[in-house]
C-alpha cells in the first residue's frame, strides 16, 4: 500500500520558499509514529530541507542528478525507482515535495493528511483531491491550543 503523507492548508498550501509555513507539534508527533520503521519516500529539495535523513526510517530520495549523494540515504532518480527501492515495506511513504505529490497522487493507494484550517500565502500546493477518486475513510478534529496554533485535522482516504 503506497501512502502519502502531508500537511495541507485550507488553499493546498503545502510551504515556502523550500519551508513549512506552520509548526504544529501535534502533526510532527503523528507523523512521527506513522513512518518509523517504514521507508519514505521524498524529493532532493524536501530532504534537504529536513538537513539530515530522519532516523529510524529508510530514506529515499529521488532526483534528476545523477551525481547526487546524500549519506545515509537512498538516492534514485525517478518514483518508479524510488518504489523499487522500497519493495520490502508493505506501507512505504510518501513525503512530498509537490512535485512528488503530483506524480505519486496517480498511483497512491492511500493519503495520510494533516488539514490545516487555515489560508497560508505558498509557493507550493498539494494536487486538487478528485472526490470521485478518493473517499474519506476517517477524520480526527483538533482545536487549536497552547502548543498548535491552528485548529486541524487528521484525515484517511483511500482511493475508490
Amino acid at each position: 500500500m503506497i501512502t502519502i503523507i502531508a500537511a495541507i492548508a485550507e488553499n493546498n498550501a503545502l510551504g515556502k520558499d523550500n519551508k513549512l509555513i506552520w509548526h504544529l507539534p501535534a502533526d510532527l508527533k503523528r507523523f512521527k509514529k506513522v513512518t518509523l520503521n517504514h521507508h519514505i519516500i521524498m524529493g532532493r529539495k524536501t530532504f534537504e530541507s529536513l538537513g539530515k535523513p530522519l532516523p529510524n526510517r529508510t530514506n529515499i530520495v529521488i532526483t534528476r542528478n545523477k551525481d547526487y549523494t546524500a549519506n545515509g540515504c537512498v538516492v534514485v532518480n525517478s518514483l518508479q525507482e524510488a518504489l523499487k527501492a522500497a519493495k520490502k515495506d508493505k506501507d512505504p511513504f510518501i513525503l512530498g515535495g509537490a512535485e512528488i505529490y503530483m506524480q505519486a497522487i496517480l498511483i497512491a493507494d492511500k493519503l495520510d493528511l494533516t488539514f490545516v484550517h487555515h489560508k497560508f500565502e505558498a509557493d507550493a500546493f498539494f494536487p486538487e483531491i478528485a472526490k470521485t477518486i478518493w473517499k474519506e475513510t476517517s477524520r480526527e478534529d483538533y482545536k487549536a491550543d497552547n502548543n498548535n496554533k491552528f485548529d486541524f485535522s487528521f484525515v484517511t482516504f483511500e482511493r475508490c
